[in-house]
């Protein structure tokens, strides 16, 4: 009785955190990135509860489950986007694992997937050299590269001509900015982000995620795309996306598809988002294996008011 009744305090305070949106430290923050695994426990453990007739265990710990699962299932689900008829941008973001990700593999994505603009994180000036030995900026001409050695560094490339800006806040990895000109007057504004991880300094990973901008309603549609090291579940990140973005995976049905790490353990989150400014349209949304590197390449197809 006493053993089932830690297990059910403990999952209580997980599932009050997580539904308050409070995200907390480094333990907490990591273990709230496994909400989803957290529910199927949730129900097990009531199931074993009740079947043992703790009655008042097994009850809380199932409606609490069944109350988290209605917060998370809705994002294996897609959801309506706005009626809106302008030009279709391809974004790809893919973090090279410090620099070692495949650069044939990263320039047959965007050929095939016509990629019009890609953030590279964790770039280093040797992947930079592979990948232009690899033919990216033959397709991608258009570049604000900020590489740096032991994976600090991250990068932008593009179809279209950029202009670079200074949108994010202070971080500890390089998260370079620019405006694109699509031509006729259509122009967006993209940001390669990658706060660091909570699990290194939470505080730090809190105010650089809230650092990354806004969208701006008066100015061009603007898209985050990059790893932003939080799901779905994280309150602060949350909190980014409740300014006006809607998350690619979550719109398309595809929430639940992970994104780190490669293999099986630690447990498979999605971490990797592309955030898109809530005027245009998601359309499609597709996660690539990436050799070579513990992160998978995210994919978006967005069109713009």
């Amino acid at each position: 009785m006493v053993f089932f009744a830690v297990l059910a305090a403990v999952f209580v305070v997980f599932a009050a955190m997580r539904l308050l949106g409070v995200d907390g430290g480094r333990l907490t923050a990591s273990l709230i990135a496994l909400t989803p695994y957290w529910i199927v426990c949730g129900l097990l453990l009531a199931a074993l509860t009740l079947a043992l007739r703790h009655w008042w265990i097994g009850g809380t710990v199932l409606v609490l489950a069944l109350v988290l699962g209605g917060v998370v299932v809705p994002r294996a689900f897609s959801s309506a986007q706005p009626q809106v008829h302008g030009r279709t941008l391809h974004v790809m973001s893919s973090n090279m694992y410090y620099g070692e990700a495949d650069p044939q593999t990263i320039v047959r994505l965007v050929r095939e997937n016509q990629v019009d603009v890609l953030n590279l994180l964790e770039l280093t000036p040797q992947a930079v050299s592979a990948l232009e030995a690899a033919g990216l900026f033959e397709l991608l001409p258009h570049r604000v590269l900020e590489p740096a050695r032991r994976g600090a560094g991250s990068g932008l490339v593009s179809r279209y001509p950029v202009t670079q800006l200074s949108l994010a806040g202070p971080s500890g990895f390089a998260q370079p900015s620019a405006r694109l000109d699509l031509g006729g007057g259509v122009s967006v504004e993209v940001v390669a982000a990658h706060p660091t991880a909570p699990v290194a300094d939470a505080g730090t990973w809190k105010s650089e995620i809230a650092g990354l901008p806004h969208p701006d309603p008066d100015g061009p549609v603007r898209i985050l795309a990059g790893d932003f090291n939080a799901t779905l579940d994280h309150g602060t990140l949350r909190d980014l996306i409740a300014t006006g973005y809607t998350d690619a995976g979550d719109a398309t049905g595809e929430g639940f598809t992970s994104t780190w790490p490669s293999k099986l353990l630690p447990p498979p989150v999605a971490i990797d988002h592309v955030l898109v400014d809530q005027r245009a349209a998601v359309t499609a949304y597709r996660v690539f294996p990436m050799p070579n590197s513990d992160h998978k390449a995210v994919f978006a197809a967005i069109t713009l008011p």
